[in-house]
């Protein structure tokens, strides 16, 4: 027997299968949104990506190490929040912002130079082009700049509008062991592999001796200094950094992160890791640690991959819990909220 549906039977049928079209198109531009996209930019704003290397590169030729800041300061950004720029905020009266937090004060370089850009590309493409995308980009060319690593940027993020000082003391210390190195970036969606290609750049950039001091004076009660390390890099370190005492007037000295090519990223990072030259214990862990120490050898032996793979790491952790679409906004200068 065949039942043949009403006409009111086929009206339900018809309205059900239409808001089944309907979410499933709502699906599609809610996932669409939160994609971020190659050539972002291309129609709304063609200059914005030789605006930002035209600064970085300005601002390199200066000095080196503003290279390390920024890459460092895209990493700092992504890993609080999500890639949204809130790093870039600056503190007010009654919100102390992530960049006052010790893990970036006064370590982070570099905010002048996203300044810079984002007046640029303000006054040619306005409300266009978000600060957590200058940053990324900027990242991006400061590699090229001082390594030749190269790779293509999906933008399309909004710029956050919170920054809290406590969140910034979830980054990973210089004192982490690999386990703990493993779990941060674990917790941000990044694996061990890429982590460990991501430490590569502490090729350059420096670091202020209290981080790494007690590993010169007071390791343990059994060794004064880390036996883990080099003796002869331990001479020389002590010339650069006195033991600790009230007497420094404020000031703390600082130490290239790698001693041969400080200015050059590369995978010299892990060759020093094998001659026990890591300045950091979250440096060194990564050759004593079995679940990390193969890794260390295979990029101190394959440059040229370690530099494919860290472009790759770099574009990875750059959508972490990104902004897009209608969230967040596109701030008009990078250092407070509209």
């Amino acid at each position: 027997m065949i039942i043949m549906a009403s006409s009111s039977q086929k009206f339900q049928l018809l309205s059900n299968l239409f808001s089944c079209i309907t979410i499933f198109f709502l699906i599609l531009s809610t996932l669409a949104s939160a994609t971020l996209k190659v050539g972002f930019y291309e129609s709304s704003c063609p200059d914005a990506e030789a605006i930002i290397k035209n600064a970085v590169n300005q601002a390199v030729s200066q000095n080196p190490g503003i290279a390390a800041g920024l890459i460092r300061m895209h990493f700092h950004d992504c890993f609080v929040r999500g890639c949204d720029g809130s790093v870039l905020l600056k503190s007010t009266p009654n919100n102390p912002a992530e960049r006052d937090n010790i893990a970036n004060f006064p370590s982070l370089r570099g905010f002048e130079v996203i300044d810079e850009a984002k007046a640029k590309i303000e006054d040619i493409c306005p409300n266009t082009v978000s600060c957590a995308d200058i940053l990324a980009f900027a990242a991006r060319d400061s590699a090229y700049r001082v390594g030749g690593i190269n790779y293509v940027v999906p933008a399309g993020r909004r710029d956050g509008r919170v920054s809290i000082m406590e969140e910034a003391g979830s980054l990973p210390g210089p004192s982490f062991n690999a386990e703990q190195l493993t779990r941060s970036f674990a917790e941000r969606g990044l694996s061990s592999a890429e982590m460990v290609t991501l430490s590569g750049a502490h090729s350059i950039g420096v670091a202020h001796c209290p981080t790494f001091s007690n590993r010169l004076y007071s390791f343990n009660t059994t060794h004064p200094q880390d036996p883990s390390m080099d003796p002869s890099y331990v001479a020389y370190l002590k010339t650069k950094c006195p033991p600790p005492s009230g007497n420094n007037n404020g000031e703390e000295p600082t130490v290239a992160l790698e001693f041969f090519s400080p200015n050059r990223l590369d995978n010299w990072y892990y060759i020093e890791l094998k001659n026990h030259r890591g300045l950091l214990s979250s440096d060194q862990t990564l050759l004593s640690s079995s679940s990390t120490s193969k890794m260390v050898l295979n990029n101190a032996k394959y440059g040229y991959q370690w530099a494919a793979n860290f472009g790759k790491a770099m574009v990875k952790m750059g959508s972490i819990d990104v902004l897009t679409g209608s969230q967040g906004e596109i701030r008009r200068h990078c250092s407070f909220v509209n």
